[in-house]
This record gives C-alpha cells, sequence and structure tokens, in this order.
C-alpha cells in the first residue's frame, strides 16, 4: 500500500503542529484515535505489560584499539535498551559500538541512557544525563511508545526536536532511528492493526522533518523487519512477541551504523542511486516512512538550506551489511 503523498502532508501538519507548540491529533482523525484507545487495551492485555524491564548492562568500553575512546550515548525506549535480548553483545547499543570502534579503528565508550516504556516526553531527563559526558555521537530509538500510549504526534514531536536540538548545540551527532511500523505486530488485530500502521508512519515522516531540521540525520526503521517478521515472527520477535528477538535487533542496529560512522565523518557519503539523492524535506520524509533503512540528512543548493519546497535534503536507501549474514 502506498501512502507516501497522505504522508506527506500528515508530516507536515505535525511538524507545524510541534512547532507552533500545538498537541493537534494525527490525521487519522478523533474516530480512529478513540478506536486506538479501544482496541489498544486489548492488545496489551495480549502483550503483556514489559515496561520496567531492563535490557542487559552494556555500558563499557568497546573495541580494542589505541586511543582517546569515543563516546557514545543511546537514548530512548525498550529498544534503545535492547529488551528481550540474551545478552549485552546482541543489543543494538553494543553492536553499533563495536562497529563504530572496527570503522574508527578506537575504543568506544558506550553510556545506554534509555528507558524501557519511554516516549518521547521522557528525552529531556535522558538528555540532561547524557551531556554531562560529553558525546561524540547520540543515537536515539524513540516514537513506538507514543503511538502505545496515544501521545498527540505534534506533542511527541516537539519533545524530540528539543532532545535533538540540546545534544546538536553541545557538539554531538545525532541520529534517531524513527518510529517503527507497530502494524507488524502480530498480537494487534484488525483494524488496529491498520491503525497503528498509518500513526506509526505519520509520525515517523513527521520525526524525519523535525530532526534534521534540529541538526540531525535520521533512519527509517518503517517495516525495516516486517517483511522477515511476516514470514519468520517466532525468529524475529523475542518472547513477548512485541519487542525484537536479537536477530531482530541486529537488522536495526546494522541499518543504522552506517549512518552513525557517516556523521562522524568516517565514511563519505554514499552516490546516490536512482530514485535517491536531492529531495524537498516533505517528500524525502514521506518516502523514508514507506521505506525501511532510509536516512534523511540535511544538504544545501546553491548554498541555500531552503527550496521552494522547505528544506533540502539527501535520502539514501541504507541496506544492512554483510556482518548480518553472521549476526
Amino acid at each position: 500500500m502506498v501512502w507516501a503523498p497522505g504522508v506527506a502532508r500528515a508530516a507536515r501538519k505535525i511538524a507545524i503542529a510541534a512547532a507552533l507548540g500545538g498537541g493537534g491529533l494525527t490525521a487519522l482523525g478523533v474516530t480512529a484515535y478513540a478506536l486506538l484507545i479501544l482496541e489498544s487495551l486489548m492488545a496489551r492485555r495480549v502483550i503483556g505489560l514489559p515496561h520496567g524491564m531492563d535490557g542487559p548492562p552494556s555500558d563499557g568500553v568497546y573495541g580494542e584499539f589505541a586511543g582517546e575512546p569515543l563516546t557514545m550515548v543511546m537514548l530512548g525506549d525498550s529498544t534503545s535498551v535492547g529488551l528481550g535480548a540474551s545478552d549485552a553483545a546482541t543489543t543494538p547499543a553494543v553492536l553499533i559500538a563495536n562497529g563504530l570502534a572496527a570503522v574508527a579503528e578506537r575504543p568506544v565508550r558506550l553510556c545506554v541512557l534509555g528507558k524501557s516504556g519511554a516516549p518521547s516526553a521522557e528525552l529531556g531527563e535522558q538528555v540532561d544525563q547524557a551531556l554531562r559526558l560529553n558525546p561524540d555521537v547520540a543515537v536515539v530509538f524513540v516514537g513506538a511508545n507514543d503511538v502505545v500510549t496515544q501521545t498527540p504526534p505534534a506533542t511527541a514531536v516537539r519533545h524530540l526536536v528539543k532532545a535533538v536540538r540540546r545534544l546538536c548545540d553541545a557538539g554531538a551527532e545525532v541520529v534517531v532511528g524513527t518510529c517503527p511500523d507497530l502494524g507488524t505486530v502480530r498480537p494487534i488485530a484488525q483494524p488496529l492493526r491498520w491503525v497503528t500502521r498509518r500513526w506509526s508512519r505519520q509520525l515517523a515522516a513527521a520525526q524525519t522533518v523535525a530532526v534534521v531540521d534540529a541538526g540531525g540525520r535520521t533512519v527509517a526503521f518503517a517495516d525495516l523487519l516486517g517483511p522477515e517478521f511476516d514470514t519468520n515472527p517466532g525468529e524475529m520477535f523475542g518472547p513477548d512477541r512485541f519487542h525484537p528477538s536479537d536477530r531482530g535487533y541486529a537488522q536495526a542496529a546494522y541499518a543504522v551504523l552506517p549512518s552513525v560512522c557517516t556523521a562522524l565523518g568516517l565514511w563519505p557519503e554514499p552516490r546516490p542511486g536512482r530514485g535517491e539523492g536531492l529531495q524537498p524535506i516533505y517528500l524525502a520524509a514521506a518516502t523514508a516512512a514507506e521505506e525501511s533503512g532510509t536516512e534523511v540528512s540535511a544538504t544545501r543548493v546553491a548554498g541555500q538550506a531552503t527550496g521552494p519546497h522547505g528544506r533540502w535534503v539527501t535520502l539514501f536507501r541504507r541496506r544492512p551489511g554483510p556482518m548480518l549474514k553472521d549476526a
């Protein structure tokens, strides 16, 4: 199903509402919002209550290299802490840290500050902690709990924007993994699955617009795990059928790793392929929300950051590297 034009319009409305301080319901409307509340309660009874648990302890220094360590912080929700991962080595934060160390040939000091169950509204406290560490790069996985808790999208985006700006102003590079497509979660039945899928993608597109404008870059999770989740749900989902398995986390981590390395100047920007490259922000955000593993970052055209249709950005379809095959 192709929703790109509608997603672009919704992203624009949500981003504007966030900038103006409004709450604003998603473009799904009040009726769908009420349906989401009712059926999410039913889905929660099936899924259980994973909130309040932590992922495996994973703070530490990674990479057996000489030199001053790079400092990486991981912020966000339960996916940022690797809830459900079998051990620390299979959490997304450690996978990214090890990959970053290998590319940089420097050790990476990792501090995971995310919290299971955290919506975007809780990013402020995590940023407070992160800034005390003077991070070189901050990776943020957030958005799913904003959908699950029915947080108005503009409100969620406003909290995310504030977090990204504070980190960027402190000199950190910021990479945000946008809201995943909750329509892939099996315990969620129709019509809620359709509602959450559309809501998730509208929020992801709005996150992209806001994060890029604030100085960060995004990687779309969308249905990053969708095809494999559909065919191998037992392999890609963890025991609660809501959070990813080790393999699912690896898929997400290796989609984000190239963007982290590029943000730090360790890899060159890739050459645009067909359908990639320079685009207006709202079109790129809508495209990314539909296509998993897609990175969006700011650029300039003839020295100008904006054009007739908004900020200029580059869009690249990142693909997990060969490391995933061995994961």
